[in-house]
Order: structure tokens, then sequence, then C-alpha cells
């Protein structure tokens, strides 16, 4: 039984939702965003309020009726508030920079540098942090284009176990073993 997905999400004032022809749009002050939703949902707009309604009683149904909830509730707070990622590049002579706008260029210790292209739904910055490492910030409406970017600029160098050079999330936590200097003072 699906408890979360029988809970109205509430509406803030300038956010505004509608739903036609198996299609949800939600649109706010930061733009607009839609969904497909699966025939087997059925959606209803009242007032300041939205609820997501399984049309026949099965396990699946019953799945998608929360999963739907979760979409349109990202889709609430994407329109409101945005989402934001931030990755640290963590190593020595990395450097990040944007160029027109369209392109993230990174030298992160490969022989060439890496350039990856923005998608138009995000917005990204680099900036140079106080501790020396550079700071690559992720912004948008869409929580999954901008996870799946920020994923994605993590993957060309993930962080490494024994310095912690690399890519990684702040405030990720990354697990460093012992070099062999260590391993072998144990003899």
């Amino acid at each position: 039984m699906s408890r979360l997905g029988k809970k109205p999400l509430q509406l803030p004032e300038k956010v505004k939702a509608e739903f036609k022809n198996g299609v949800l749009e939600i649109s706010g002050p930061n733009g607009k965003l839609s969904q497909n939703i699966n025939p087997a949902i059925g959606i209803k707009i009242e007032k300041s309020s939205l609820f997501i309604e399984q049309l026949g009683e099965t396990r699946e149904n019953n799945m998608l009726q929360g999963l739907y909830r979760g979409l349109a509730n990202n889709m609430i707070t994407g329109v409101t508030n945005g989402f934001k990622k931030e990755l640290e590049l963590v190593g020595l002579g990395y450097k990040a920079s944007i160029e027109g706008g369209k392109n993230l260029v990174m030298s992160i210790g490969f022989s060439h540098s890496v350039t990856i292209e923005i998608p138009s739904c995000v917005k990204v910055t680099a900036v140079l942090t106080q501790d020396k490492n550079i700071l690559v910030t992720i912004t948008g409406i869409d929580k999954y284009e901008v996870g799946a970017f920020a994923a994605k600029i993590r993957e060309i160098k993930p962080p490494e176990p024994y310095k912690g050079f690399g890519i990684r999330y702040v405030g990720e936590h990354i697990i460093r073993k012992a070099g062999k200097a260590a391993a072998a003072g144990k003899k």
C-alpha cells in the first residue's frame, strides 16, 4: 500500500500545474517542466493541491503512484528553488574553465585536456576555492539532468583511494588506503 503516493502535493503561490493528454506540465518562476504520465495513473488538480491517483488497484499501479508523486514533487521543487550539485577537483595543477558558455574544459592530470559539452538545461560555473581546489557548481531546474551531468563529470576521473586525487562531490567521504610504506612498517 503506497502511503506517500496518496498524500497530496501542495502547489506554492507562483506555481501552476496542468494535466492534458497524459502529460503533466508544471510551470513556476524558474521555468517550465513536463512529464509523461502512465495511463494507469490519474492526476487531479484542485485549488493549490495536486493529487496522484491509481486507476486500478494493482501492485504495479501502487508503485507507479509513488513514483509519479516523487517526480511531481521534484518538478515543483525545481521550478521554485532549483537543484544544485557541487564537485571538487582535487589534485596538483587541476584546472577547469567554461569556454563560450557551451563547453567545460578540464585539465585533470591527463596528457590532454578534457572537454564536455554543457547541456542547455543546466548552468555550470568553475571557481577557485580558498584551499586551492577548483569548485564546479551545476545548477538547473531538472533534478535528473543536474545529477546526470554531475555524474558524467565525476566519471571522468573518480577519486583514487591513496591520496584522494580526482573529482568528487563536495562533502563526499573517500575511504583512504594505507600506502606501501605503512605496510612495510608492520613487519
